[in-house]
C-alpha cells in the first residue's frame, strides 16, 4: 500500500504495513518508509 512520506516528500511503498484504528475511531493504516525509516500513515480503509 502507497502512504505519503513527509520527510521524504514523495508517495512510497510502505514497508511492515497494518491497519490501525485512531483516537477518534477512523480506521487507517500505519508503516514505515522504506528509504528513511520513517512512521507513514495513511487515513481511511485501505
Amino acid at each position: 500500500m502507497q502512504g505519503y512520506c513527509v520527510k521524504c516528500r514523495t508517495k512510497r511503498e510502505m514497508r511492515d504495513a497494518r491497519a490501525i484504528t485512531m483516537k477518534n475511531g477512523k480506521p487507517a493504516t500505519q508503516g514505515v518508509c522504506p528509504v528513511c525509516s520513517t512512521k507513514m500513515f495513511r487515513i481511511g480503509k485501505g
